[in-house]
């Protein structure tokens, strides 16, 4: 090839290489971002709301609660780039959740019992955001890696567990819940660390299961470029309405 052709090929090549070079950086970059973790909607009720509360339904909390709209479940993991140092939290979520707990009193102290909650895999849905690539792609990858064909849903069946005597007061409390998860089609015992309020005809939950896709058999998600660890946070926020 004549020094006259090789220059300008050479030079076309470099613009390419730089190109890409620069897309690279730029999918792999910082601008990156991720959602808060699922909490409470509200805050605590006042000590003084709560102890009215209590004294004029000191049984408000017994009962059966059914899962009820605007509920969500989710999951957290992290993604590791090529070429990057930090780790980037994938979070998808989705609001086809369901189930029932159910609350006993005696001597003044709640139990809860027969807790069940149930979430649909395949309607899982990233909610955040890598500049320069659609994150529904991912969405994809992990529906095959959990094969939701085959298995649908992933459950949480709690154990028994007395709460906090807060808890009749209305007042938010902190509670570990042991029980076990249920995910392709392989059941483990975890436990879940939530936050629970009841007032009136209404409850809320908030909480997280710590816990990993080598445990379920499940293949971690595969992509060009990006490494994802086994870990994985599962994340509920709650709405309960008293059925029974």
């Amino acid at each position: 090839m004549s020094r006259k052709l090789w220059i300008p090929l050479a030079g076309g090549l470099a613009l390419v290489l730089l190109g890409a070079g620069g897309a690279y950086v730029y999918f792999f970059s910082g601008l990156r971002s991720t959602p808060s973790a699922l909490t409470l909607p509200s805050p605590s009720p006042s000590p003084s709301t709560a102890a009215s509360a209590s004294a004029s339904t000191t049984t408000s909390g017994s009962g059966t609660w059914t899962i009820a709209a605007g509920s969500l479940a989710g999951y957290r993991v992290k993604e590791q780039f090529a070429g990057q140092s930090a780790t980037h939290e994938a979070v998808a979520r989705t609001s086809a959740v369901s189930g029932s707990v159910s609350i006993s009193q005696s001597s003044g102290a709640y139990t809860m019992t027969s807790a069940r909650i149930t979430v649909q895999l395949s309607s899982l849905a990233s909610v955040d955001s890598v500049a320069g690539f659609n994150v529904t792609n991912r969405d994809r990858v992990v529906q095959q890696s959990l094969d939701t064909g085959s298995f649908s849903t992933a459950v949480f069946d709690a154990d028994d567990v007395v709460l906090p005597a807060a808890a009749a007061a209305g007042q938010t409390v902190t509670v570990s819940v042991p029980g076990r998860l249920t995910i392709h089609g392989v059941s483990k015992p975890v436990t879940a660390v939530l936050q629970l309020r009841v007032s009136g005809n209404t409850a809320q939950i908030a909480g997280t299961i710590a816990t990993s896709m080598d445990d379920f058999g499940v293949s971690r998600p595969t992509a060009p470029f990006v490494t994802v660890q086994p870990g994985v946070t599962i994340e509920v926020q709650l709405k309960l309405a008293r059925s029974a």
